[in-house]
């Protein structure tokens, strides 16, 4: 009895093939090649190079010393995030090869709330139409990130689906794994009224907010965005908007790593979506939260032609954007200048912006 297996080898002339469908296979494995390089590029001593095969394996103690010391009782903390609406920056300007840094740092910021050190990272890819070239541009991103982060990506899925997304676009996502000692996770539950709160600089919108965003600039404003509005002193609207979100992970790690015998750090925050009122009280035990020192940053200039040109409250604004902050360290007060200080030294300005109060909602002054 025949099969259509029969003469695998052979291929009938009316046979439609999986390309016609809208998905290249051939260039998925020409995308692989181009972005090997790149991957490798992000290994640590820790990763299994087993590049190709189904899962990417990390060894969490290979032998040396300073792991074994560091980690008597590790704990696994993990993640995943995307980067919203930024994409259709993205794709508007026509540059990838910053978004990959965004994916990478809203994940990793959110790792090392709770003092983990991010180990590796994975990545997803949704497209329309799989162009190896646009995607090793994407990928290109997520490596740099990685290596700000110290991590690395380790694996990744990239799936074509032409009747989902429009042949230009796409969609990602990304998962991070790190490693804490289990004694000196930070959660919150020492911090106490009098605690000082630092705010780090952001670095312009971040990821979070372009619906609001793009709707006041794009069209109430009616920018384009090769726009340049003299508030941005030179910037136009679209490299401000893809300005890629800040990584605070070699800073923070320092820091924690600087007073590992006094532990001064009570609670961190990633500024996200939310702002300062919706992410800082959520890491402060039941009863407390901060009062937050409105003036006590510079805001930057995008936030504020925002707001004009919205025009949206000021309320509205600091419940959707980060407002210039984009990570805050709660630290004992005797503590608060010398921390200070170490940041500065890593290249970070940051800045007193309040102190934990007793209360429930974040309050101003």
């Amino acid at each position: 009895m025949g099969c259509a297996f029969d003469r695998i080898s052979g291929m009938s002339e009316k046979s439609i093939t999986y390309k016609q469908a809208g998905v290249d296979i051939d260039a998925g494995d020409e995308m692989v090649d181009l972005i090997k390089p790149m991957v490798r590029s992000t290994f640590s001593p820790r990763v299994m190079d087993n590049f190709g095969s189904f899962a990417g394996l990390f060894r969490l103690d290979f032998g040396e010393k300073l792991f074994k010391k560091k980690y008597k009782d590790p704990v696994l903390a993990a993640c995943t995030d995307g980067v919203g609406t930024k994409l259709m920056i993205a794709f508007g300007m026509g540059v990838l090869n910053t978004v990959g840094i965004d994916l990478v740092a809203m994940n990793v910021n959110d790792l090392i709330c709770g003092g983990a050190e991010p180990l590796f990272f994975l990545d997803y890819l949704g497209v329309g139409r799989l162009d190896p070239k646009k995607m090793a541009e994407i990928v290109s991103g997520i490596t740099d990130g990685c290596r700000q982060s110290n991590c690395s990506l380790i694996g990744g899925e990239t799936a074509e689906m032409p009747s989902f997304y429009k042949p230009d676009e796409f969609d990602m996502a990304g998962f991070a794994v790190g490693v804490v000692e289990r004694s000196r996770i930070i959660d919150g539950g020492r911090a106490k009224a009098g605690d000082v709160v630092i705010g780090l600089a952001g670095n312009g919108v971040h990821s979070n907010g372009y619906g609001l965003a793009r709707r006041v600039l794009l069209e109430i404003a009616g920018y384009k965005l090769s726009d340049k509005p003299e508030e941005l002193e030179g910037c136009s609207i679209g490299e401000e908007l893809l300005k890629p979100t800040r990584i605070y992970v070699q800073p923070i790690l320092r820091l924690l790593d600087h007073y590992e015998s006094t532990m001064p750090v009570k609670a961190m925050a990633h500024i996200t979506g939310g702002g300062l009122p919706g992410n800082v009280p959520r890491v402060l035990p039941k009863g407390l939260t901060v009062r937050i020192k409105r003036d006590s940053w510079p805001i930057p200039p995008v936030f504020k032609l925002i707001a004009k040109k919205g025009p949206v409250d000021m309320s509205e604004m600091f419940r959707v954007f980060n407002m210039g902050i984009g990570y805050v360290v709660i630290v004992s007060p005797r503590y608060a200048r010398s921390v200070m200080a170490q940041l500065s030294e890593c290249g970070e300005r940051c800045y007193q912006i309040g102190k934990v109060v007793k209360g429930g909602e974040l309050q101003w002054n």
